[in-house]
């Protein structure tokens, strides 16, 4: 079997951890936040520094992990050490059929929501949505290097439209007294808030990705060296990105405002700065943003089934695991995650559509279901790491997983938690007579 080429260096690394987890959410979710957090700046600057803190504390767990375990699929090599073959190919699954599908369905949605909002059109948003699906899936089929070139592009040009409404924003809240404003008079058209825990909940999606790095683990030159420092100090520069960037907002709109645009808030803002003129040129930043995390999660969903079948695990392990001689890509396996996601892009039409009655949010439950995944992995680290450093060893994972039990416990709160739960259930249950090894 043809094996995959180390391609990829720090820069790729660093640009998959920043620029998967600064994409859409940190456009999209601003507005849901503050809603969360019932309309009080200060309440929804302490759930994102909460999530952050979370995300960092996490990422310098897995930190560690990564200088010692270097295979296929960073999380599922990590999990199958510690608990065996069966443990890492569930946990494999459901990266596979549930997380990465998910979030690839929710950014190409995203995505398509700015550009049709940017072209001033009211419909065609699913359409593109699918079209974008379609696109960057057979960029990273026939051009896995121009996806990986793409990214570290990507990554450069998302932080511009960040790093000029953290700066200008905040400079021009603290002259026209609208930053102080924000942070004492709260929202009025706030009915309900759904706590400091629902809130980082919603911060969670904004910071997550970052793990999807390590599905490039087996691509990565000198990986035992390049990922933990990827992970570490490209999780730091988001959430210092981030913090700059509310700020910055509430500095242009008050709490009211930025409820009302939902959405749109940083279009708005990027206009009131700039000028229509220039807010729609910086508009288009946004647009690649998005793009760019969608190319990310893509490039890891990807390579889903190959990591399952590369362990000679799941149905016809002997075709999942071929790797394409001519473009040295995952092929077959990105079929599957093509498939999954145009199934999730329809779940989640059928929250807008109405089929449900309430709202699954396939943005925020997988990534809480992830999050107990972590936790049996702090365990391990805690029982098995006898020659780490006690912060190492003790203090970092069960900070990690006190963070994790925080975010879960958002995440029971969500309508609809039960149902995606019984739903995940039968796809993880459907992959157990694949289980063993051929």
């Amino acid at each position: 079997m043809q094996e995959l080429e180390r391609k990829y260096g720090i820069w790729t690394a660093i640009a998959m951890v920043v620029g998967i987890t600064i994409g859409s959410g940190v456009f999209f979710k601003a507005d849901d936040v503050l809603v969360a957090s019932g309309g009080n700046l200060v309440t929804a600057l302490t759930a994102w520094a909460l999530g952050g803190a979370i995300m960092v504390v996490t990422a310098f767990v897995f930190a560690g992990i990564a200088t010692r375990i270097q295979r296929v699929n960073g999380l599922v090599d990590y999990f199958e050490e510690a608990y065996g073959p069966c443990a890492g190919y569930l946990v494999a699954w459901f990266m596979t059929f549930i997380y990465y599908p998910t979030l690839v369905a929710v950014l190409a949605w995203v995505s398509a929501n700015y550009s049709i909002s940017l072209m001033g059109l009211e419909k065609g948003v699913w359409l593109l949505a699918a079209m974008y699906l379609i696109l960057f899936f057979l960029v990273n089929c026939f051009s896995p290097v121009l996806a990986g070139k793409w990214q570290v592009s990507a990554t450069v040009i998302k932080l511009v439209p960040l790093f000029l409404v953290a700066v200008i924003g905040g400079i021009s809240g603290l002259m026209s007294g609208q930053t102080l404003e924000s942070f004492t008079i709260a929202a009025n058209n706030v009915t309900e808030g759904g706590g400091l825990a629902v809130a980082t909940l919603a911060t969670a999606f904004a910071y997550e990705g970052w793990i999807i790095a390590t599905s490039i683990n087996a691509e990565l030159k000198d990986a035992k060296r390049t990922l933990p420092k990827a992970l570490f100090f490209g999780s730091c520069l988001v959430v210092f990105i981030y913090m700059l960037y509310y700020l910055g907002i509430s500095g242009v709109l008050s709490n009211d405002e930025v409820i009302a645009a939902g959405n749109d808030a940083p279009v708005e803002v990027l206009s009131i700065i700039f000028g229509r003129l220039g807010g729609t040129a910086l508009s288009v930043f946004v647009i690649i943003s998005c793009l760019g995390t969608l190319n990310g999660l893509i490039m890891g969903s990807a390579r889903g089934m190959f990591s399952i079948a590369s362990r000679g695990l799941g149905p016809k392990p002997e075709i999942f695991a071929r790797v394409d001689p001519r473009t040295n890509s995952t092929m077959i396996s990105a079929g599957v995650g093509f498939i999954m996601s145009s199934f999730w892009l329809m779940v989640w039409y059928g929250n807008f559509a109405g089929w449900w009655g309430h709202f699954m949010d396939i943005s925020e439950l997988p990534i809480a279901f992830l999050y107990v995944i972590y936790i049996s992995l702090y365990l391990w680290v805690i029982r098995t790491f006898e020659d780490a450093r006690l912060f190492r060893r003790y203090i970092a994972p069960l900070l990690a997983a006190a963070g994790s039990c925080y975010i879960i416990w958002g995440a029971v709160q969500k309508e609809m938690f039960l149902h995606f739960f019984l739903l995940s259930l039968c796809i993880i249950v459907a992959g157990l007579p694949y289980m063993n090894r051929k």
